[in-house]
């Protein structure tokens, strides 16, 4: 049968490859993408998007508990996590729908099976009917990537878990150990630890969100063990033992090992590249630590192949995936692409309290030799915060001394993943402290705190 013919071929239907494919395709160009289990990829399916749903259930059930503090009266406030689950996977399936609308939109041809490339410009796809195969000038690598698993600490999807068996429970956890605290660990120790699960997290760095700053990893480390997490930095889960009902994890801590038993352990230690059965060995691609090497322009080296998103290493954000996206189809199409500068990237945590940074930490800004300002502001000076019932956070700016340019942005508390896109906008259009300063914040909003973070960096906060 002859190979169909496309300009683009995107293998992997995530919010890299099913954007990449869309903006190929607003570009006048003929696409195909090839996914081997679902439309949005793991973001949509088992990701970001399900996660928040279960966080925002959790996040009511918290507020229940303190209606009395609102003059509000609730009694006998209880939950049913198979209907939390329920809510979640149909906010997940309600968006998966929503891509396959969007690919017949834009005329994007879908291929469901699994992709290898046999040589270059050409993929070979097994679906259920046979094999298809497709010939493009140019190919995307989308192909993202799943949970790392480490040596005796498998998932067994019964008493040990990955994010995938965390969203669909098969029990509630009584007592849960969370190996890993970077956003995914976090988050899953959130939401259980609300729903009333004893947790404990282990984390090998010698913080918790370790990316983050560490005056904000300190703060939330603050406000989990208020919550009831324990938390267990410069530690190592050893070995598991199962038995019927049970985990006992050895952990080592401070050169010693303590046994601890638990019903649940959730694994989230990482992540690996999907880049096994694809050929690219054979094509002469450069694979580091199950990551494809690319440029800045996300270019593999071989001619018409492009790698975005998980697979094309951190930052492993479904917004960089997608920028990555629409980055390569413009080049593809000739038009003037720019780079996705990792440092324009904000993180966003969504554990309670919520936490968000873009740009460099203090430390890195001290470490790449620049003279720096630092602003602080605790939300307990910020009137609608208080309104609110939710003033533990902060917000700490810092910013070049010389030039005033926004060198970062690190926030904990309330609502700061919808605020750090003023900061990113900011660092964007390459703002100075002045235009952040002369800025108007209306009032009362909680973005107040970000003008008042910016003022106390040299110092002219006006409500501390």
């Amino acid at each position: 049968m002859a190979a169909k013919t496309f300009d683009v071929v995107v293998i992997g239907a995530g919010p890299g490859g099913y954007v990449a494919a869309i903006r190929a395709s607003q570009l006048g160009l003929k696409v195909a993408i090839v996914e081997r289990e679902h439309m949005g990829g793991i973001c949509l399916n088992w990701g970001c998007i399900p996660t928040k749903a279960l966080l925002r259930s959790s996040e009511v059930f918290h507020l229940m508990h303190r209606a009395k503090e609102f003059g509000l009266k609730a009694d006998g406030i209880d939950y049913d996590l198979d209907a939390v689950v329920k809510r979640s996977r149909g906010v997940a399936k309600q968006l998966n729908g929503g891509v396959g609308h969007l690919m017949k939109k834009n005329k994007v041809e879908v291929v469901m099976g699994e992709a290898t490339i046999p040589a270059k410009g050409k993929v070979s796809v097994k679906t259920d009917k046979g094999t298809e195969e497709l010939a493009a000038k140019s190919i995307i690598l989308a192909t993202g990537a799943r949970a790392r698993e480490l040596p005796g600490l498998e998932a067994d999807g019964d008493r040990v878990w990955t994010y995938k068996h965390a969203l669909q429970p098969p029990h509630m956890p009584k007592k849960l150990l969370v190996i890993g605290s970077g956003a995914i660990g976090i988050e899953f120790a959130s939401f259980y630890n609300t729903l009333g699960a004893d947790t404990t997290v282990v984390e090998v760095m010698d913080r918790v969100l370790p990316v983050e700053d560490a005056e904000i990893s300190a703060f939330a480390k603050k406000s989990f063990t208020k919550q009831g997490i324990k938390i267990m930095e410069k530690a190592m889960v050893k070995q598991l033992d199962r038995a019927a009902g049970k985990v006992t994890a050895h952990i080592e801590a401070g050169g010693k090992i303590e046994k601890q038993d638990f019903d649940t352990v959730i694994s989230a230690v990482g992540i690996v590249g999907n880049v096994e059965g694809l050929g690219l060995e054979a094509l002469g691609v450069k694979v580091d630590r199950t990551h494809v090497v690319t440029d800045e322009f996300c270019r593999t080296g071989v001619d018409g192949l492009y790698a975005i998103g998980d697979i094309a290493g951190a930052p492993w954000l479904a917004h960089k995936a997608s920028h990555e996206g629409v980055m390569v189809a413009e080049l593809i199409a000739g038009k003037h692409a720019h780079p996705v500068k990792p440092e324009s990237i904000a993180g966003c945590t969504y554990c309670h309290p919520q936490v968000a940074s873009v740009g460099y930490t203090e430390a890195k800004a001290k470490e790449l030799g620049y003279d720096i300002k630092v602003g602080r502001f605790p939300f307990i000076g910020n009137g609608k915060a208080i309104a609110l019932g939710d003033a533990e956070g902060m917000i700490k700016t810092i910013f070049d001394a010389k030039t005033g340019e926004l060198l970062g942005a690190h926030m904990v508390g309330p609502e700061v993943t919808e605020m750090i896109q003023g900061y990113v906008v900011g660092r964007q259009l390459e703002t100075t402290e002045e235009d952040l300063m002369n800025t108007v914040f209306p009032h009362p909003t909680i973005s107040e705190a970000m003008h008042e973070s910016v003022l106390a960096a040299y110092d002219r906060a006006l409500h501390i």
